[in-house]
């Protein structure tokens, strides 16, 4: 048979060319209901983390000349000549509030030193640099002006590296924190202990629940399904707020035991880490359970049978034949559950101590109640890096197979 002529390729290339034209516009709306509502969020977030605009806004003659400064010889009078009508002006177009707020995360007090200088300057006479040292001394030392300058760039490192628990030092080094100021490395280790143990808790009570369903009559494993995904019709808060009404010591459980003579007092089951574990493990149970059950629903049970006729013992066969079989289920639900824990923060907070509260309790503390969003952008790029690098590993780990169920 003869090749196609040049026509005849040319044609089909076309024609390929067009469905796929045709595919790609079919998912366009798609993409960009994603883009809009999920990626393009996500990313002005992350930007968060490493802007800080309010000094250079605020002050933009004053960013520009610290920035030219050498930052190690004294102030001059030059320097507070554009600094002190700059921080008038913005006082009385009310921006300087943000700019002295930034500051201040660079050198605690320095908010006070910074509003009180907007508010004097607009009646300061020259020399400027003699007006602002009567006001305090500490502006006529070099140091005082580091910190401003450190604030003058639009782009800050400083958040990215607080949540590493680290900052530059006096020479603009990067160094750890003191031990006693290290905090957010130690919310993240407790995220992923909690994540990880949730895990393969869900894991040990869910693989056999998935099993019991798999090779059960249908009216049977219709029914435990129904109990598995019962938690799915629930809210999140209402199910914690279930719990914490079971596990309190007055609760239905420790009121149980007692009764029962199983224990002498009350047992502390929540506002712990165990209280964190039961009430996680009841809500991702189910993302365990689905994807193994229907992983175990396709072994055939002639492979487990042929092993037995060969002399392998029901464990040896069980371990050998059957498990291997069902692990694509599994690894799918397990990684389902740890990314989802990763997140959690309603249930830590609620039934939790002050120890067992995760790395998305300090995100929303930065958030909602300190306001400060590049921290809080920070604190969430490291979850999100974190969950990354599990998907990352997980799929060098299992590779694809751990995705097909």
């Amino acid at each position: 048979m003869s090749a196609p002529q040049p026509d005849l390729r040319r044609a089909m290339r076309r024609a390929e060319r067009g469905r796929q034209l045709t595919a790609f516009l079919m998912v366009l709306p798609l993409l960009a209901f994603l883009g809009v509502v999920f990626v393009a969020p996500i990313a002005t977030t992350l930007t968060k983390s490493i802007a800080s605009p309010d000094v250079s806004n605020a002050l933009p003659q004053t960013s520009a000349m610290l920035l030219n400064w050498d930052g190690t010889s004294p102030p001059t009078e030059d320097m507070a000549a554009i600094m002190v009508p700059e921080i008038a002006g913005a006082y009385a177009a009310k921006t300087i509030a943000a700019a002295a707020t930034r500051i201040n995360e660079e050198q605690p007090g320095m908010r006070s030193v910074m509003m009180r200088a907007a508010r004097e300057a607009g009646e300061m006479q020259p020399p400027y640099l003699q007006a602002l040292t009567d006001l305090d001394p500490a502006w006529a030392e070099t140091e005082r002006w580091v910190h401003l300058q450190a604030t003058a760039t639009p782009y800050t490192a400083r958040y990215l590296l607080a949540v590493l628990d680290l900052r530059r030092d006096q020479g603009g080094a990067i160094a750890a924190v003191p031990p006693d100021q290290a905090l957010y490395l130690d919310y993240l280790k407790r995220t992923l202990v909690i994540s990880l143990s949730v895990t393969l808790l869900c894991i040990v009570i869910g693989y056999p629940v998935a099993y019991f369903a798999a090779h059960a009559r249908p009216v049977t494993a219709r029914i435990v399904l129904a109990c598995v995904l019962l938690p799915f019709w629930i809210s999140v808060l209402v199910r914690t707020a279930a719990w914490m009404t079971l596990l309190q010591r007055e609760g239905m459980v420790n009121s149980f035991l007692l009764k029962a003579g199983l224990i002498d007092a009350p047992l502390e089951l929540i506002f712990n880490r165990l209280g964190v574990y039961i009430a996680m493990v009841h809500v991702l149970l189910p993302f365990v359970v689905l994807p193994t059950y229907n992983a175990m629903r396709t072994i055939p049970a002639a492979h487990v049978m042929a092993a037995m006729s060969l002399g392998a013992r029901p464990f040896a066969a069980f371990r050998t034949v059957y498990l291997p079989q069902s692990l694509p289920g599994v690894s799918a639900g397990a990684l389902l559950v740890f990314i989802l824990a990763l997140g959690y923060y309603i249930t830590p907070a609620l039934v939790g101590g002050a120890q067992d509260q995760m790395l998305s309790y300090l995100i929303t503390q930065f958030a909602l109640n300190l306001g400060n969003w590049g921290m809080a952008s920070a604190a969430a790029g490291l979850l999100l890096l974190t969950t990354i690098v599990v998907y990352v590993v997980f799929r060098k780990a299992f590779g694809a197979r751990g995705f097909t169920v």
